[in-house]
């Protein structure tokens, strides 16, 4: 496909690599390097995720750490500001901090507690809705820092994995699903 494509017409899962059995067995990884490369299927993703975003947020939150490469690129689009949502020990203090489980062991995330000011309406941003653990959890620590979370827009959603139903009563918004 050329990457010169209108951005209506990139096939985005056709840049998407799966990888069986990693990093565990049963786990089948999304591999959004091949997208990443590619200069029209990284700028229709984020003209797709930008779709997806409420014209009145305040901050994109990405998690780390492919949240980071479409939020940076994504809150740039949009001239506003974006804040990382970080692995444990990542970030200078204060931070809030959350441990949560994910679908092959547990994991702590970080967000400086100076980062979102009171009332900013947040859309956090990931790659991948799985089982929504992650996404659950940086919407914890949005909340922690005196955050609204706004919405929840993903590039892909594994539907089968039900995170959308951990992520209830929150609105949450995919590119496209497997």
């Amino acid at each position: 496909m050329s990457s010169q494509a209108p951005q209506a017409q990139v096939d985005l899962r056709s840049f998407i690599r799966d990888l069986p059995d990693y990093p565990s067995p049963g786990i089948t990884f999304r591999d959004i390097t091949p997208l990443l490369s590619d200069p029209g299927a990284f700028a229709a993703a984020v003209h797709r995720l930008a779709d997806l975003v409420p014209a009145d947020t305040d901050v994109i939150a990405g998690l780390e750490a492919r949240g980071f490469i479409f939020g940076a690129a994504l809150a740039h689009h949009m001239g506003i500001g974006f804040v990382p949502i970080r692995k444990a020990g990542k970030l200078p203090p204060p931070v809030h901090r959350y441990t949560y489980d994910l679908e092959y062991g547990t994991a702590t995330i970080e967000l400086r507690q100076d980062t979102i000011p009171t009332g900013a309406r947040v859309v956090i941003l990931d790659d991948v809705l799985a089982t929504g653990g992650t996404a659950a959890a940086g919407a914890t620590l949005i909340e922690q820092c005196g955050g609204r979370v706004h919405h929840l827009v993903f590039l892909l959603e594994l539907a089968g994995l039900s995170g959308r139903e951990r992520l209830a009563g929150r609105p949450v918004s995919a590119v496209f699903d497997l």
